[in-house]
């Protein structure tokens, strides 16, 4: 089993440490700033082997020339952003394979936040690192692509076990849980998980991961079948896609 560490940093981002303990080796994921990840890494005498890259924007790549030099480790990016991954090693797409140790993470391509963000799947352990694509009770915004896009990606990862372990990048959890409620307001999974999230914060602890199977009873973004939703939307009967779009159209005004 992998062994992986969250580290809150700035606002709301997490950077992940990931351990294999067998060989030792060990990724960095989407390192916004340098500090807390060494004093992570110090803590637990780990010296880091690989940075994982999901997208180019800097907070999630702002350290990686910084932790390279003190390491000399490689960075491992998306192919479709080669070109703004400061310190790229090697680029990787769809079909692609990341090792830690003999564990293997799937890339896949999902673009819709960036034009070529991925995300890495530690299918052994479950474990999904997807950076702005999938949130809890969220998903980003469509910086460079368009909803066909973000639904196509979405729907790719909606295609895993539901015991997938969602380790996003930033705890939006709370402020999308109001969101989902305004466009799903009595779906009785999501009140409840609300109940849940709003105490975790009051307790100051951090409601990510999240699993794939919470995500389908109560994220609105992989909801569009939802007859509340789209009923709420004007859009019962519509094509999936189409919801989609308007429920992302409507959180980027909520």
């Amino acid at each position: 089993m992998l062994e992986i560490v969250q580290i809150p940093v700035l606002s709301d981002n997490y950077i992940y440490l990931i351990h294999e303990p067998k060989s030792g080796e060990v990724a960095i994921v989407d390192p916004a700033v340098e500090a807390e990840v060494v004093e992570a890494l110090e803590a637990r005498g780990w010296t880091p082997d690989y940075i994982l890259n999901t997208h180019h924007h800097y907070d999630h790549v702002g350290a990686n020339l910084a932790l390279k030099q003190r390491y000399e480790l490689k960075i491992i990016g998306p192919a479709g952003e080669r070109e703004r991954i400061p310190g790229i090693d090697v680029a990787v797409a769809e079909g692609d394979h990341v090792y830690l140790g003999d564990i293997a993470a799937d890339v896949f391509d999902v673009p819709g936040h960036t034009s070529g963000h991925i995300a890495y799947h530690f299918n052994a352990d479950h474990a999904l690192f997807c950076g702005d694509t999938l949130f809890a009770m969220g998903c980003g915004r469509l910086f460079e692509g368009t909803p066909d896009q973000m639904w196509q990606s979405l729907s790719k990862l909606m295609r895993l076990p539901d015991e997938t372990r969602i380790y996003c990048a930033h705890e939006y959890t709370l402020a999308n849980g109001k969101f989902a409620l305004s466009v799903e307001p009595e779906n009785e999974a999501l009140k409840a998980r609300m109940m849940e999230v709003v105490s975790m914060r009051e307790r100051g602890e951090p409601t990510v991961p999240s699993t794939l199977g919470a995500e389908r009873e109560t994220n609105p973004f992989l909801r569009p079948m939802s007859d509340e939703i789209q009923d709420g939307l004007g859009l019962l009967g519509a094509p999936w896609p189409k919801v989609f779009a308007e429920v992302r159209a409507q959180k980027d005004k909520f």
